[in-house]
């Protein structure tokens, strides 16, 4: 993602925070830039280092609390498998279920919403009298472009 388009999304998230009455304070909005020039996935120590760049101060809590809130607001999400979290691509939705592709080779995370993959998992809950609470659907493989290059 390039830095206007960054820039762009880091305001999309502030307003979003004003009309829902949160902060998005100058730590939050630095941990949601790095996740945003991120092109996979990324821990929660690696983000740590990377802010330990820009502010030498940062602590492990620092990180999991602005991760916390970042999950919360819906701007990011946890990726489950590898213990690791991935920018939203549609956090405008402040609550959506998606599905998450990762390829196991370059670690890219491509996000789809809805769909039939949801429904065919709410037939399969209410069916079984099911109440469903959380829902992660996680996909391991090769991305196209790891594909691609054979």
């Amino acid at each position: 993602m390039n830095q206007q388009a960054i820039q762009r999304l880091l305001q999309k998230a502030q307003q979003l925070c004003e009309q829902r009455g949160v902060r998005l304070t100058a730590q939050r909005q630095q941990v949601l830039r790095l996740l945003a020039e991120q092109p996979g996935a990324i821990t929660a120590y690696d983000l740590l280092d990377r802010l330990r760049a820009r502010e030498p101060q940062a602590k492990p809590p620092t990180v999991y609390r602005a991760l916390d809130f970042l999950l919360e607001q819906g701007f990011v999400h946890k990726v489950e498998s590898v213990n690791a979290f991935v920018l939203c691509s549609g956090f405008e939705e402040h609550v959506h279920h998606s599905q998450l592709f990762i390829c196991d080779q370059c670690g890219s995370v491509d996000e789809s919403r809805g769909g039939v993959i949801e429904q065919a998992l709410s037939e399969v809950a209410d069916s079984l009298g099911f109440q469903i609470k959380h829902r992660i659907v996680e996909v391991h493989g090769t991305c196209a472009r790891c594909r691609a290059l054979g």
